[in-house]
Parts: C-alpha cells; structure tokens; sequence
C-alpha cells in the first residue's frame, strides 16, 4: 500500500532503513549511526514534512501491514513556469523484482500530473544503477544528460545519468 507518510512512521521508517543499511549503502550517501535510529527518522520526517505542508516535497511510504518497505519523494517541487519536482525512491531489498518500484512510481506520476498540476518529473540514477533506470523508463522517463561527480553517494562524487518525464503540456498559469 502506498500512502503519505507522517510523523507516526518514524519507528518503522528506521526499522526498515536499519533492516536495508547494507542493501542501500552502494546507493546512498553515507549515513550517521543516529540516521537508523528512530529519534534520527522523527527529526528528519518532521523536516520533510514542514516541506510538504510549503508545498516544496511530498513524500509517501510502501508498506505491507505494518512494515515499511519502501519510500518515495516529490523533492524541490517548483510552481510558475517551471511546475517540476524531482523523484527519489527506493525499496527493501526482499521486495524487489516484483514490479513494486514501476507501480509505485506510475502512480507518483499520476498524482504529479493530475493532482499536483505539475508539467515534468526529473530523477538521477548512478550510472550503473539499471534497475532503477529500468523502473523509470517503464514509466515513460527519457535519459537527457549526465551529470558529472552529481552527488556524494556512498563516501564519493558519482556520476548520473539524468531522466526526465514530461507528464502534460497544460499552461503552466
């Protein structure tokens, strides 16, 4: 089940992070020891949301029950012409190879487009990250770039590659 996450996940938002630390770590920045814990995930969704409630981030979880075993984020959502917002997400390491990622992010783009009113969604992968590139083009994302030494991941500068989707061509005003 997808839904919005809130300031009650904290607990199973950094079970499942703990649960996924080694399964993640290739794909993410480095984390501090108070990242897993569930005072670190309560002060960091606490920021998350104080940006959803700006209208700059929407972030759901995937959960099974109680579990969480996923997460995906609308981040630096722009309004005006630009009507654009960035997607990041990630999945726990027994639930993948099942379609979750791919009907996950189809339905964050149908939100983007048909609730949130915006024009385009932008996300990054690691070069070698094909998965998640598989994911996104599945949904109809398009490479448009690569970026140099993009973002810190896992102790050091990486390469992207740049995607990009263009979910309508409504006015932006």
């Amino acid at each position: 089940m997808l839904r919005l996450v809130t300031e009650h996940d904290a607990e199973a938002v950094a079970i499942a992070y703990d649960r996924n630390r080694e399964h993640l770590k290739r794909w993410e920045p480095r984390r501090t020891a108070e990242f897993y814990t569930v005072e670190g995930q309560a002060q960091r969704l606490k920021g998350l949301l104080d940006q959803q409630g700006r209208g700059q981030a929407m972030a759901w979880v995937l959960a099974d029950g109680e579990r969480v075993v996923g997460r995906i984020t609308l981040n630096e959502i722009v309004r005006g012409p630009f009507l654009n917002a960035h997607v990041g997400y990630w999945l726990d390491a027994d639930y993948t190879g099942r379609g979750l990622a791919t009907a996950t992010v189809r339905e964050v783009c149908r939100i983007a487009d048909q609730e949130l009113g915006l024009h385009r969604l932008a996300a990054g992968t690691l070069l070698d990250n094909v998965a998640s590139q598989a994911v996104l083009r599945k949904n109809g994302f398009e490479p448009f770039g690569l970026a140099t030494q993009y973002l810190e991941i896992d102790g050091r500068w990486q390469d992207h590659r740049l995607f990009q989707r263009i979910l309508n061509d409504r006015p932006a005003f």
